[in-house]
Parts: C-alpha cells; sequence; structure tokens
C-alpha cells in the first residue's frame, strides 16, 4: 500500500469516524506525509491509530489527537498561529497546510533543530521554528489568532493567554501530571475569556516557567 493510501485510510478510519468534518483539516492530513516526522524505525507504524516516540522523553500524538486539537482552533485559513511543543514538527506541518504563517516553539534544542531542518526539506517554508521556553509562548510574534499546545500545563498559561487576540482561541491540555482535560479558551476582551472543556486527554508534561518544573 502506498503512503498516499496509508494517510487516505488514516483520515477515512481514524479521524473521519470519529467526527472530524472541517474540510480543511482533513485535506492538510491526507497530504502532509505523517512518515516524514518519525524515526526510521518506526516508520511501519506511521499511520497507525496511536502517539509514537521521537526520543527525549517526547512524542508524535496520535493523529486523532492533533486533529481534535487543529479542527477545535476553528481555522479558516488566514490565521497566524502559535504552536507550543514543535517536537518532530508534525502538527506544525498540518497546520502549516491550512493557514498563513506559524510559529512554534521547542525546548529542546535537538527537536527544535531537527524540525526545522525536516520542514525546510519538505517546503513549509510559513512555519518558523524557535529553541525557546514554550510556556512563555513566542511574544516577538503575537498576537496569534489561534494557539495550541502540545504538552500538558498545570493550567493555562497566562503568557499565551495574553498573547492571543480578541477573539482569538487557545486550546491546551491542563490538569495533574498523569491527565489532564483538552480545553478551548476563547480571548472575548482584554479581561474575559470562555473555557470549554473538550475532554480527557493525557500528554508529556509542559517544562517551563508557567508550566511544570524542569
Amino acid at each position: 500500500m502506498t503512503f498516499q493510501a496509508l494517510r487516505d485510510r488514516m483520515v477515512d478510519e481514524q479521524l473521519v469516524r470519529r467526527g472530524i468534518a472541517d474540510r480543511l483539516v482533513l485535506d492538510a492530513f491526507r497530504r502532509v506525509p505523517r512518515h516524514e516526522f518519525v524515526p526510521p524505525e518506526a516508520i511501519a507504524n506511521a499511520y497507525d491509530d496511536t502517539p509514537l516516540s521521537i526520543g527525549d522523553g517526547q512524542t508524535i500524538s496520535q493523529p486523532y489527537v492533533v486533529a481534535i486539537t487543529v479542527e477545535k482552533l476553528g481555522l479558516q485559513g488566514h490565521e497566524r498561529v502559535l504552536e507550543i511543543g514543535a517536537g518532530s514538527g508534525y502538527a506544525a506541518a498540518i497546520l502549516g497546510a491550512i493557514v498563513r504563517e506559524v510559529v512554534t516553539v521547542e525546548r529542546i534544542e535537538l527537536l527544535a533543530r531537527t524540525a526545522a531542518a525536516r520542514l525546510a526539506r519538505l517546503g513549509m517554508t510559513n512555519v518558523d521554528v524557535q529553541h525557546a521556553d514554550g510556556s512563555l509562548g513566542w511574544s516577538a510574534g503575537a498576537p496569534y489568532e489561534a494557539i495550541c499546545v502540545a504538552a500538558g500545563a498545570p493550567k493555562p498559561p497566562p503568557a499565551l493567554l495574553a498573547q492571543l487576540v480578541i477573539g482569538g482561541r487557545l486550546v491546551v491540555p491542563s490538569g495533574p501530571l498523569d491527565h489532564q482535560n483538552l480545553l478551548r479558551i476563547t480571548r472575548r476582551d482584554d479581561l474575559t475569556y470562555d473555557e470549554e472543556d473538550l475532554g480527557a486527554v493525557r500528554f508529556v508534561p509542559l517544562v517551563g516557567s508557567e508550566g511544570w518544573p524542569g
């Protein structure tokens, strides 16, 4: 079976059947080659319904988890998006296939360098990888229409909330280390945020000044 056929099967069986319906999101998952974002020994499992290790205690998330996170951002295509936790660069590539510009922040230098090189090789010129403390966001590029976090925070980091435009959305796993709830937070004005619980998830910890201690 070709990689394209595997991607199409992943989308149909793992995403559409679970209720992912946003056409921009589904098209991005059909286009982005997930097998390019996993270690060589994991290529045979690249389109499986599971997270995969990418080293340094980090993972490439289960496709469905990436999909629901991106779908809940409510993207239309014109946005500038901040991603926290670049990891392999896969979710940033999905976002980059949808929106105008992506900034993705990774605290582990080797992962940041590797993700940047991989994204450049794949022609994702609208994705900018930064090596920094992701719990603080990336204020140099703020504000953002949407922010997503690929690691569990003890609470939504105030720095990320402050970097949203009015009307902007933050999707973040929040809660104890052993389990979190995926939250969608919408900024209504300078001081008001609406919060929606999207369900139970489990992520690696968000380490940083406004996350968990390293």
